[in-house]
């Protein structure tokens, strides 16, 4: 039996300090749907994510709510698998930066780079923002009235022993990487954004904190934590089981992608490889930085209200809809805008008027005029707009698949829409009601049998957009394989036609 290809691919660890949001979601939604396409594929798929539990802001978080940071995080992770299951995400894999067998790997990473000189002791003087945790220049913070310049909020001058660890000695053998491998940095724009950054200088990096406890201790350095990047990014190799199960760890590193929002592209694409090097292990493959949500023109804060729940949204009109529209309304790497009334058109326009209506109409002419069986196709290409349907249905497939490589999920789905509205179109070309009125029943049944056979090619590759509603697709044309399985057969199969897979919405 031959082993199966493997697929290893993570969302970010998300940070505690609050509830998960449609950021959050965009990400572990989107990764979801690349492993369950990965696994239907035939791939051995690690989907990993998790929970990046320490650093200065979520003590102080745990403080300004009464607790102490291990029961405060303990608390807030449930809320993300909550989420997570709600929203159906299919992790093989959730890692938590608390956990022991994370803590040892962190260490013993630490002293391997002590040992071997990338790390090495020093004292830190510079500017600090909490809610970013990062460490910023005086030329960067002058730049910008001495703000953080990703969040723009204020950053506080720090002074503290620490360890430092060498980036700049790798940096030219990292820019000869990405250069080299432009597929190491998605889209172009971020690939340009870090090799400028690059480009511009890296200095060594503070990798040990001592103004407060919360973090992984370092050993034998008394009041020294780990800088909270520097433990969160070896996540991606203490849960495959780096220094802890060697066998499963060369089973799946390097990571085939890494999924993010682009704001955190840069530790990405930087100090994790930098420390991979150092180390002496094979850089992931492609590090994948998507856009940002706006809601209705403005960026989502707290004080405005505007920030948008997901498991919310999804209560009110379906999980499913919330993640086929955050993957179709636009292109996976640029930046997205949220309203209720773009959401409401797409749902009504797309999964009630489109996917819905064809498999309602179909299921009904296959009630009406066949007892509701579906019929043998016998010449299924009899017209020519019959070929060319048929001709679609037999190349979405490979179209979906070259798209999904690219993580171009939104034109994924396009070429799936593509062939729904070929089909909606062709039953009106037919005019099933014509042909039957007519006693053309040969040429009846090859468009009952192509528009069944395209709904049964549609569920497979909607399934893991929207895993649910195929699930009501597939009993609806009465089909109880795995949807899976390759070569299914639908012509004799009982229809079970139930109700909408998507009632209409009223416009708000």
């Amino acid at each position: 039996m031959t082993k199966k290809q493997k697929f290893y691919l993570t969302t970010p660890l998300y940070y505690v300090n609050d509830v998960p949001h449609i950021g959050h979601a965009y990400t572990t939604i989107a990764a979801d749907v690349l492993a369950r396409f990965k696994r239907m594929s035939g791939f051995d798929v690690y989907f990993l994510t998790g929970t990046d539990e320490h650093g200065q802001k979520i003590a102080d978080a745990a403080k300004e709510h009464n607790y102490s940071p291990q029961e405060y995080v303990n608390m807030v992770v449930e809320r993300f698998k909550d989420a997570w299951l709600t929203l159906g995400i299919s992790y093989n894999d959730f890692i938590r930066t608390t956990e022991e067998r994370h803590v040892k790997v962190v260490q013993n990473i630490f002293q391997k780079l002590l040992d071997q000189g990338d790390v090495y002791p020093g004292e830190y003087e510079g500017w600090y923002c909490t809610p970013c945790e990062t460490f910023w220049t005086e030329f960067q913070v002058s730049e910008t009235g001495n703000t953080c310049p990703d969040c723009k909020r204020p950053v506080h001058k720090l002074k503290e022993k620490t360890f430092y660890f060498k980036l700049s000695k790798y940096q030219d053998k990292l820019l000869k990487h990405i250069e080299s491998h432009p597929e190491f940095v998605l889209p172009a724009s971020r690939r340009n954004e870090v090799l400028s950054f690059i480009k511009q200088g890296l200095k060594d990096l503070s990798v040990t904190r001592t103004t407060f406890k919360w973090g992984v201790p370092v050993p034998g350095q008394e009041g020294h934590v780990v800088y909270v990047w520097f433990d969160a990014l070896i996540n991606y190799i203490s849960a495959p089981g780096f220094t802890s199960n060697e066998k499963k760890f060369a089973g799946l590193w390097p990571a085939d992608v890494h999924l993010m929002g682009k704001e955190i592209v840069r530790f990405h694409a930087v100090i994790w490889p930098i420390m991979l090097m150092a180390l002496g292990l094979p850089l992931p493959k492609t590090v994948f930085g998507h856009g940002w949500w706006t809601v209705e023109g403005e960026k989502m804060s707290k004080s405005k209200g505007n920030v948008v729940d997901p498991i919310a949204l999804s209560k009110e009109y379906g999980v499913d809809p919330v993640r086929y529209f955050l993957l179709r309304e636009v292109p996976f790497g640029v930046d997205g805008d949220f309203s209720k009334k773009s959401f409401i058109n797409r749902y009504n326009s797309d999964l009630a008027n489109d996917i819905g209506n064809l498999l309602n109409r179909t299921l009904t002419m296959v009630e009406k005029y066949f007892g509701g069986v579906i019929p043998e196709a016998g010449e299924n290409t009899f017209d020519e707009a019959s070929e060319e349907l048929v001709n679609l249905a037999n190349e979405t497939p490979g179209i979906v698949a070259s798209q999904m490589d690219k993580l171009a999920f939104s034109d994924a789905l396009s070429a799936v829409w593509e062939l729904i509205n070929k089909a909606n179109k062709y039953i009106e070309l037919e005019a099933p009601w014509k042909l039957s009125k007519e006693g053309k029943t040969d040429n009846l049944k090859s468009v009952i049998f192509n528009l069944c056979d395209v709904l049964r090619t549609v569920a497979i590759l909607v399934t893991p957009f929207i895993p649910t509603t195929t699930s009501r697709m597939w009993e609806q044309l009465g089909l109880t394989d795995p949807i899976e399985k390759p070569g299914i057969k639908i012509a004799g199969t009982k229809v079970a036609k139930a109700d909408p897979l998507f009632p209409r919405l009223e416009k708000k």
